[in-house]
C-alpha cells in the first residue's frame, strides 16, 4: 500500500496533483472523506467538524485568517484567533484527524492533502512526504488562471490562507510546514505541469516502496 502526503501552498494545484497521484498509483485520494469519518467518531455534525478541518472552504484556517475576529494569542511571531467554544476542544478534532490519517494510511494506504499529514504519519514506514511551493507571484498567477478570478482576489485569498495554515501547524505541531526538512520531496508546481508532478511523485514513492 502506498502512502503518499501533499502539503501544498494555496496556488499550487495540490487539488489536481493530489488525484493524479492517487490515480496513478492505484489508492484513494483522501481529502473529503476525512471530517466525515471525525464527525462520526465524534458523534457530532459535518458542519462542526468542518470548523477545525485545515482543508475546509470554511474551516479552522478561516478561522485563523481573521473571518471570526477573536482574542488573540501569539504563538512564534503568528497571531493565533482562538475559536470560540464548540461542544467539542479544537485539540480534540485534530487528534481524531491524525487517528484517521493514521488508520486509513495503515489499512488501505492513500494520498492525503494537508492537515500536517508529513508529521502525522511522519514514522510510517514507505510514506513519501512532499511539498509544493513556489513564490508567491507565480501562485498569484496559477490561482487566478485556475480560479478565473483577478490576480488581486488571488493574491488575498493566498496571503489569508498562507497565514491560517502556517498558523495550523505551528499551533498544533509547534513546526514550520515550509521546513525542507519535513519532506522528501519538494516542487515547484508553478512551473511544471501537473502530470509532470504527478510523474516524479509516483516515481519517488515507488522507490520508496
Amino acid at each position: 500500500m502506498r502512502v503518499v502526503t501533499i502539503s501544498a501552498t494555496y496556488g499550487t494545484a495540490g487539488h489536481q496533483v493530489g488525484p493524479a497521484v492517487a490515480e496513478r498509483l492505484g489508492v484513494p485520494f483522501v481529502d473529503r472523506a476525512i471530517p466525515g469519518a471525525v464527525a462520526g467518531e465524534l458523534g457530532c455534525t459535518l458542519e462542526e467538524a468542518l470548523t477545525y478541518d485545515d482543508r475546509a472552504e470554511h474551516g479552522l484556517g478561516r478561522l485563523l485568517s481573521g473571518t471570526l475576529r477573536l482574542p488573540t494569542v501569539t504563538f512564534g511571531g503568528v497571531d493565533m484567533y482562538v475559536p470560540g467554544p464548540l461542544p467539542h476542544a479544537p485539540e480534540e478534532f485534530v487528534r481524531r484527524t491524525e487517528q484517521v490519517l493514521r488508520d486509513t494510511a495503515r489499512t488501505q494506504g492513500g494520498v492525503f492533502l494537508g492537515r500536517a499529514g508529513a508529521i502525522v504519519l511522519a514514522d510510517l514506514p514507505g510514506a513519501l512526504h512532499v511539498r509544493l511551493d513556489a513564490p508567491l507571484e507565480r501562485r498569484v498567477r496559477q490561482a487566478a488562471r485556475l480560479g478565473s478570478t483577478t490576480e488581486r482576489e488571488a493574491r488575498k485569498v493566498i496571503e489569508d490562507n498562507d497565514r491560517a495554515r502556517n498558523a495550523y501547524v505551528r499551533h498544533f505541531y509547534r513546526a514550520d510546514p515550509s521546513d525542507c526538512c519535513l519532506y522528501h520531496l519538494v516542487i515547484d508546481s508553478t512551473v511544471l505541469p501537473v502530470p509532470v508532478c504527478a510523474d516524479m511523485i509516483v516515481m519517488a514513492a515507488e522507490a520508496l516502496a
